[in-house]
């Protein structure tokens, strides 16, 4: 069996809605994971901000305009008849619910509960629309199996064991509907996977039935060899390895959520990058080969801070570096990039929020130096920092400054630190350096 996931670009219009219908019908059992529709999640998000400022009237009005658009979406999709009126029941009680919220006490669980109806509502119209066509197909509801433990990590043997049982007591179906990103939290409550989360789903389902294969279907054509929002002419990459596929999506390639390929990699299970409008075109194959050496791709991550941390006690100290992490540690805020030299540490954050709490720390001991708008370039493909022309990229060094330079800690990633005012150039003069000049010719 596959699983198939499709974003909310996919589901986002009727037009999309048929395509999405015509690749999944094709006579193969799968369990299909779906995201909110386009729009409803970032309207579903404001509402929850109108929300916690007490807004009420503005987030209510906010619903009401919701619920009209999926109105004229039922209209569109479904028939004069007892589904048709199925299906704007449940709806209606949905945005009757969100009403209600809005003179809820605002909290962390009431923006959860807000944020996770999107996925409700696509997949019971969506299941509803396929019964219509006369496909069998049942939907299961993704808050009785999908679980997170106490530490945000997937519960997989509670996930394995609630769907594998679920499926077996709902009546046998050729494609099973489920939810994307929205799941239980250790204690019961309604959270989810955070942005993009779907794909990461479609993984952990994945890897919950043994798949044997999981489909990301999106609006593009796969994984592409630099970030083609930026750069002209760029192209989708046929293979990837798991590795480099995490590298890449870790460090800013924004068509699969960072942690999907985890699941996939532990049970040796291919995930396939396909668009939706574009069926025909093969997409990006990730498994467990090896294609080539050299570098393959390039992405970008904004949003980084880098903090330098210079103590004349750091000459020949052992411990100092535990020191320093331990503070990282205890803010739960990770590194990304680290490099160091006699008396001095630099490294990188992406979570600020106890930035300042952090500085304050560190500067009982150390000189703290701190550059925000920053953004990590990652080179990724087999084992570069092997590969005999890798040293051509370094040409970019004379284009513009290079904050830092993270080489050798992976075989199969180069990252460079620049500011971001300057990371569109470093894309597009890499791009030359890398690809139009033929580096891993």
């Amino acid at each position: 069996m596959k699983v198939l996931k499709f974003g909310g670009t996919s589901v986002g219009s009727i037009e999309n809605i048929r395509k999405v219908t015509n690749i999944i019908v094709d006579g193969e059992k799968k369990i299909v994971v779906l995201s909110a529709m386009s729009g409803t999640t970032n309207a579903l998000v404001n509402i929850a901000e109108k929300c916690e400022n007490n807004f009420q009237t503005e987030a209510q009005r906010y619903i009401n305009k919701l619920h009209n658009n999926y109105k004229s979406v039922i209209d569109e999709l479904f028939e004069k008849s007892e589904l048709n009126q199925k299906v704007s029941n449940y709806v209606a009680t949905i945005f009757s619910d969100l009403n209600k919220a809005t003179s809820e006490v605002y909290s962390e669980l009431l923006y959860n509960k807000i944020v996770a109806q999107g996925e409700l509502l696509s997949t019971y119209i969506f299941t509803n629309y396929l019964v219509q066509q006369g496909i069998n197909a049942h939907l299961l509801p993704a808050l009785d199996f999908m679980r997170i433990d106490k530490l945000n990590e997937p519960d997989n043997f509670y996930i394995q064991q609630n769907l594998q049982r679920i499926v077996k007591e709902t009546l046998p179906a050729d494609i099973y509907i489920t939810q994307g990103f929205i799941c239980l939290d250790a204690y019961g409550n309604i959270t989810n996977l955070q942005r993009g989360g779907s794909d990461y789903t479609a993984t952990i389902i994945g890897a919950a039935i043994k798949a044997d294969e999981v489909e990301i279907w999106t609006d593009i054509d796969g994984m592409h060899n630099n970030d083609p929002r930026f750069v002209e002419n760029t192209k989708a990459i046929s293979n990837l390895s798991y590795e480099e596929a995490a590298e890449l999506a870790y460090f800013g390639a924004r068509i699969l959520h960072p942690q999907t390929v985890m699941p996939a990699r532990q049970e040796n299970i291919p995930v396939r990058l396909k668009h939706t409008m574009r069926p025909e075109r093969l997409g990006t194959l990730i498994n467990n080969k090896v294609t080539d050496n050299g570098i393959k791709a390039i992405a970008a991550k904004d949003g980084i801070t880098a903090i330098k941390i210079k103590s004349a006690r750091m000459l020949l100290a052992y411990g100092f570096l535990k020191k320093v992490f331990e503070i990282f540690e205890k803010y739960e805020t990770p590194i990304d990039m680290i490099t160091t030299s006699e008396i001095a540490v630099s490294l990188t954050i992406d979570k600020v929020a106890f930035l300042d709490a952090i500085i304050e720390e560190l500067e009982k001991f150390s000189t703290v130096e701190v550059d925000q708008n920053q953004s990590i370039i990652c080179l990724v493909g087999h084992s570069i920092v092997n590969h005999p022309k890798t040293h051509k990229l370094f040409n970019v060094l004379q284009d513009f400054s290079i904050r830092m330079i993270s080489y050798g800690g992976s075989d199969n990633n180069i990252s460079l630190l620049v500011n971001t005012k300057d990371k569109i150039k470093a894309l597009k003069n890499l791009n030359a350096y890398v690809f139009e000049k033929s580096l891993i010719a």
